[in-house]
């Protein structure tokens, strides 16, 4: 079952107050709190010119959200999609597909030219190549998880 949704994207200047919130306070509540994995969020990266925060509402509540990162911040000729996160109480509705789509959508429309860039958590490896990307490094340890590097080309 696929959900309809009505994905935003918006520089970090264009965020709402409300907006930040939101997508900080889903950040912190999967990646610190339900991973427990204690690192530092907030890496300046959020409010770089280039640098765009895609998201999505239901009924007041933020569903999903992704960063998307043009080239040359954190790879080299790379755009990047990274802190990849779908709220706890919509998970199995293949949320994660559909925000990932309209992400990679976004990231070839706003950097054509440039392969895209994700650091996957390394049990999540199936579902990034069911979306085009292949592994290109060994598993590495990113805050204690276990990631692998993956890209894909279009």
């Amino acid at each position: 079952m696929t959900i309809e949704l009505n994905w935003q994207t918006k520089s970090f200047s264009e965020l709402s107050t409300d907006e930040l919130y939101d997508l900080l306070k889903l950040r912190i509540d999967v990646f610190v709190v339900e991973q427990t994995c204690y690192y530092p969020d907030l890496d300046d990266i959020d409010r770089m010119p280039n640098v765009y925060h895609h998201f999505a509402y239901e009924k007041g509540e933020m569903v999903g959200y992704c960063r998307l990162i043009g080239p040359d911040i954190v790879y080299p000729k790379e755009s990047a999609i990274g802190r990849v996160v779908v709220h706890q109480n919509h998970r199995g509705k293949s949320l994660g597909v559909t925000l990932m789509k309209s992400a990679l959508s976004e990231v070839k429309q706003r950097w054509p030219q440039c392969t895209c860039h994700i650091s996957a958590q390394q049990h999540l490896q199936a579902f990034y190549q069911n979306l085009g990307f292949v592994q290109i490094t060994e598993m590495y340890l990113e805050d204690d998880i276990p990631h692998i590097g993956m890209r894909l080309t279009y």
